[in-house]
């Protein structure tokens, strides 16, 4: 990918993020660029193919984030703090227009950034477990397999609940809950005090 395509694709990613996605045509782009539209179309064909290439780099730019997370010189309860972190700066520019203009226009490519999703949060939570059995942070006889399907459908199904409004779940205060509730139900005695030590991070941030 050239630099000048991915200085489109970030540039035009803060124009979903602020007005969302079926709004912006590509006149807008143009304009907002300060580049013609022939130009904008020697490096994308249309808008599908424009906003596939800014779904993909957003899921190239949280598998990169993570990645990060996991090289870490942390235990495993300081790496989920690190997430907690990241999660939170995402929720801050959070725009439900956009995954409203994905669902309804761009079927395809909301069915692919929800799956992809669904399997990296699977993912980094098994082994977020499996690392902190291994530090003696969790307990021992978690099932990890169970307590990783089970956190990951417990955030997919709070998003459609009708108890707990979007703003609430999007809210800091709302996510440093949720992230202490699956801590504590995991923690051994030693755990709990890795996560007493870092609450001033997970409820300040």
């Amino acid at each position: 990918m050239s630099d000048d395509l991915k200085n489109i694709l970030e540039r035009v990613r803060g124009l979903y993020l602020k007005y969302g996605i079926k709004s912006i045509t590509m006149d807008d782009v143009s304009r907002e660029l300060g580049i013609s539209k022939k130009t904008l179309y020697q490096h994308v064909h249309d808008k599908d193919e424009l906003v596939g290439l800014i779904v993909d780099m957003e899921i190239d730019r949280q598998q990169q984030v993570f990645d990060n997370i996991k090289h870490l010189e942390k235990n495993a309860i300081e790496n989920l703090i690190e997430i907690h972190i990241f999660i939170n700066e995402i929720l801050k520019e959070y725009n439900a227009s956009v995954d409203y203009d994905l669902k309804k226009y761009y079927p395809a490519l909301f069915e692919k950034i929800k799956k992809v999703k669904r399997q990296k949060m699977y993912d980094c939570t098994l082994a977020n477990i499996r690392k902190g059995k291994d530090e003696g942070l969790y307990r021992a006889d978690l099932n990890e397999e169970i307590i990783a399907k089970a956190h990951v459908s417990r955030i997919e199904s709070i998003t459609d609940s009708e108890l707990l409004t979007l703003f609430e779940f999007l809210s800091p205060a709302a996510y440093s809950e949720i992230m202490i509730y699956h801590i504590r139900g995991m923690a051994t005695n030693k755990g709990i005090e890795v996560l007493e030590q870092n609450l001033g991070k997970l409820k300040n941030y």
